[in-house]
């Protein structure tokens, strides 16, 4: 299926003075078949597998030289490696963490070679060994995005209405009605590759859930490769208590059992780290950049996937189908944890991106935004509101604490317009306030 990183991967092969890449993210969500999507653009591809075959990691154990690594590996697997038009994907490099220092080499002293390499649980591996700093650029890569999944279910034109469109004029109504439908769908199917593609070629909901089943069961099966034995009963607690907790303040003293946030914190961090959650982090926006001002004590969280959020729940995927107008007013969390998603989607990926929401609690105010971004050097707030969204009293209690925010984006059922400092979009538009 076509994917936003597709491009991103053929501006890398185009740049002159790339650098060894690391393509970054969870377990399933397209990083090895985008790599191979590219690997088809070169003369020669050559892909190792190193969970395949670890008894290639020993090669990387001598030294870091690229032409003693290219001729034993070239020797191992019985073919030749050129250097000329030929990518070298090394993959589940989590099983060789050696490889992470070689890449540097590859950049200096092989540099017409083309390396890639990726991994499940890699960012483990960078942890152990660090990351070669200056020589190595990343690449993170998140479930398809709602653009993506439009791409894929061949509404080619709808996906490039949405990204073009403006919020001064509204939508044709059959159109927008249609695309808050298809909002609902993908909330259901979710942006897991496998997912997607499972619904498109059988339009079976049962055989989508097997998938989500599926994906959560190898989840559960990797807390043993990063997870000492006696955090794996708080592994599964969380993993089972964040989908419940979507679009509320995150307090670890309310996750079932009743533990000690000093065990349980650790094992949140080995989630995250796995790219299973993403942190919201609580800032006040006082100015640019928006990160100088976050409180790392408060926050929220939101799951990788809305879909597998829903199955960890046990929701029936059917009414979204059937009446999803009513679902996206009554799953506040979801849509919440959905725009997330769609956030970290289309966010500059060579970094990692923070989620960042604002909060003001006082006798004389109760007032919460959802996610504040940058843009254009100036912070925009954006609520989301699950069905139509006609009362705005946090948006204008931010606008009034923070002149300098320009105007505030609501984010809902409605149709696009701006009236006064409020902008409104569609849910399905995040990817065009990004891109504008």
């Amino acid at each position: 299926m076509k994917r936003l990183i597709d491009h991103q991967l053929l501006e890398w092969k185009a740049n002159e003075d790339r650098k060894s890449m690391i393509v970054r993210g969870a377990r399933q969500i397209g990083k090895t078949y985008a790599i191979r999507q590219l690997g088809k653009t070169y003369k020669n591809f050559v892909e190792i597998n190193f969970e395949d075959r670890s008894d290639l990691a020993s090669i990387f154990d001598l030294n870091f030289l690229p032409a003693r690594i290219i001729k034993e590996l070239s020797e191992a697997l019985s073919i030749t490696i050129d250097t000329k038009d030929t990518l070298l994907f090394f993959d589940e490099i989590q099983a060789a963490p050696k490889i992470i220092t070689a890449l540097r080499y590859f950049y200096e002293n092989m540099h017409d070679l083309h390396v890639i390499a990726a991994g499940s649980l890699l960012d483990f591996a960078i942890q152990q060994v660090g990351m070669p700093v200056g020589r190595v650029t990343s690449l993170y890569v998140y479930p398809a995005s709602f653009i993506e999944f439009l791409w894929a279910m061949e509404h080619e034109q709808l996906a490039q209405q949405i990204t073009e469109k403006k919020p001064d004029t509204p939508l044709d109504e059959p159109t927008h009605q249609k695309l808050l439908t298809l909002v609902g769908q993908y909330i259901a199917i979710g942006g897991m590759p496998e997912a997607i593609m499972k619904w498109k070629k059988t339009k079976n909901l049962a055989e989508c859930a097997r998938v989500h089943k599926e994906i959560i069961d190898s989840y559960r099966h990797d807390f043993n490769k990063y997870a000492k034995e006696h955090q794996l009963k708080y592994l599964n607690e969380l993993f089972d208590f964040v989908p419940k907790n979507l679009g509320s303040r995150f307090k670890y003293e309310k996750v079932p059992g009743h533990h000690r946030k000093n065990d349980v914190e650790p094992c949140y961090h080995l989630l995250e780290t796995a790219g299973i959650v993403h942190t919201v982090l609580n800032n006040s926006a006082q100015d640019i950049p928006v990160g100088f001002f976050t409180d790392y004590d408060c926050f929220k969280v939101i799951f990788l996937d809305v879909a597998l959020s829903s199955a960890l729940l046990g929701l029936d995927m059917g009414p979204w189908f059937t009446d999803p107008l009513k679902q996206l007013a009554n799953k506040g969390g979801l849509v919440e944890a959905f725009i997330g998603q769609e956030l970290l989607a289309y966010s500059h990926n060579i970094m990692r991106p923070s989620l960042h929401y604002w909060q003001k609690e006082n006798r004389e105010i109760q007032a919460e935004i959802d996610y504040i971004i940058s843009k254009n050097g100036e912070i925009i707030p954006i609520e989301v509101k699950s069905g139509p969204g006609t009362t705005l009293k946090s948006m204008h209690t931010f606008l009034e604490h923070h002149p300098n925010s320009p105007y505030g984006i609501r984010l809902s059922t409605q149709n696009y317009s701006v009236h006064e400092k409020i902008h409104s979009y569609p849910l399905y538009a995040i990817t065009s306030i990004i891109k504008k």
